[in-house]
């Protein structure tokens, strides 16, 4: 048995965390899987992003069956941010293996305090009155967007939710919902391709000093294979409650566990 009974228990918790967080928010259930994996599993920053990015696969397709059965994907922008997302994914992946992965567990944990930052200041937005302005989904604000949500997916191992929702309602003024359907639309894809080139070098991946970090493929699957089957179920569930509860009362709460997940992966606690 490749892991005991209790890490299985946790594998299948972080899962339908994941799952529930990914389908909810349109993040891809990462910024959950790997703060777990790395700080209370003590798996190596690069093999937990490289199980990430297997199960944001799982995680981004049934929420995108969820979120187009609702009408709410916007077809022509995930057409544009396609592209760019594939590209800059696997640049992001390369930029990614060449970095220590202690180095890398700190990018992550700034990276939660910008989506802290920025869920903040959408709550803060929430509670104007201001008109919708017309959405601009032409081809240079939409590719923008999946570009810069590729390069960032494959460097920190997320789906890219995190950065395409919130850039989203910003460049393109695309509302939030439908912010989160073309998310989870593109990560699908995207993931796939970045979780292919990241696990493909897992096992050459070495330290700074070059010798080697013993990282191996199967350990990568194994992991994958204990949170997707529950990643699968939270993301339905998830994207199902994006329709029933108060977008504000969720992101308080996110923005409180990311916060905490946050200092305790820059190293502060």
């Amino acid at each position: 048995m490749p892991f005991e009974l209790a890490e299985l228990l946790h594998l299948i918790v972080i899962g339908l965390l994941a799952g529930t967080a990914g389908g909810l928010l349109g993040l891809g259930g990462a910024i959950v899987m790997i703060p777990f994996l790395t700080l209370f599993m003590h798996r190596e920053q690069h093999l937990a992003q490289a199980a990430a990015m297997i199960v944001n696969v799982f995680v981004a397709l049934p929420a995108l069956l969820r979120h187009h059965h609702a009408d709410a994907v916007r077809w022509d922008v995930v057409v544009r941010m396609l592209p760019f997302g594939l590209i800059f994914i696997l640049i992001g992946v390369e930029v990614s293996d060449r970095v220590d992965g202690e180095i890398l567990q700190k990018v992550f944990g700034l990276f939660l305090a910008y989506v802290v930052a920025v869920s903040i200041m959408r709550l803060y937005r929430a509670r104007r009155d201001a008109p919708e302005p017309p959405p601009r989904v032409g081809w240079a604000p939409v590719s923008l967007v999946g570009g810069t949500m590729g390069f960032f997916a494959g460097l920190l191992g997320i789906g890219g939710g995190p950065i395409a929702v919130p850039l989203l309602k910003r460049v393109c003024d695309l509302p939030l919902r439908q912010s989160v359907a073309a998310s989870s639309a593109v990560i699908g894809l995207t993931s796939l391709v970045g979780a292919v080139r990241k696990n493909a070098a897992l096992g050459q991946l070495t330290d700074t000093a070059g010798n080697s970090l013993g990282l191996r493929l199967e350990d990568s699957l194994w992991i994958a294979a204990c949170i997707a089957p529950t990643a699968m179920v939270g993301a339905l569930f998830g994207a199902g409650l994006t329709y029933r509860l108060p977008i504000a009362g969720v992101r308080v709460a996110f923005i409180v566990l990311a916060s905490w997940v946050s200092v305790h992966m820059l190293g502060v606690l």
